[in-house]
């Protein structure tokens, strides 16, 4: 069995843990101040005039926590679908590539998988772990132990499978992680 490192967790944990800097970092440095130094003036406004209405501020209105934790799953959504697309696009590559060398109308026979298997395997580490030459591997090789057809489809249908439920994980978190958004109206906050 081979020991790697899971690179898809550690981009996954690398951007949320760069999404809580930067989007923080952008809270402390501009938002927060611009929102305090807005909500001073506006205080000192109404205290002047009692018949001041503030304005809203965007400022004022994305300085909360709440917001600031929408932003981070937001940065951090968009970091895992780049990376989704990435892998989607190498996915594609090798689609295209022709790793099961076979004339066509070329019968295979369970004696021949061995030897149409070599050129997947042939690929280079990160290539191989992609779904289509995971699914050939696996494919052939059923076909190999148990000469039945109808097994090498139940195989294909359950990598596939188990392949489409695994991306929907992490999205799934990342909505139920969501903080439900600010009520409209007056803000909260009291002079």
């Amino acid at each position: 069995m081979k020991n790697r490192l899971p690179v898809e967790f550690l981009y996954q944990a690398l951007a949320l843990v760069l999404s809580i800097i930067v989007v923080h970092s952008v809270y402390v440095t501009v938002i927060r101040p611009n929102a305090d130094a807005i909500l001073e003036e506006q205080a000192r406004l109404q205290a002047e005039d009692p018949d001041y209405v503030p304005e809203r501020s965007v400022y004022v209105l994305i300085r909360d926590l709440e917001q600031e934790s929408c932003f981070v799953l937001m940065l951090w959504a968009l970091a895992l679908m780049g990376y989704k697309s990435y892998q989607m696009n190498s996915e594609r590559k090798l689609l295209q590539q022709n790793l099961v060398a076979v004339p066509a109308g070329t019968s295979i026979l369970p004696e021949d998988t061995r030897e149409l298997t070599r050129p997947i395997q042939a690929l280079d580490e990160q290539s191989q772990d992609l779904l289509v030459p995971r699914t050939l591997i696996s494919a052939l090789q059923r076909f190999h132990s148990t000469k039945n057809i109808q097994d090498v489809s139940t195989t294909v249908r359950s990598v596939c499978e188990a392949e489409s439920e695994r991306p929907l994980q992490t999205p799934r978190v990342v909505t139920k992680a969501r903080p439900e958004p600010p009520a409209a109206g007056p803000t909260r906050h009291t002079f």
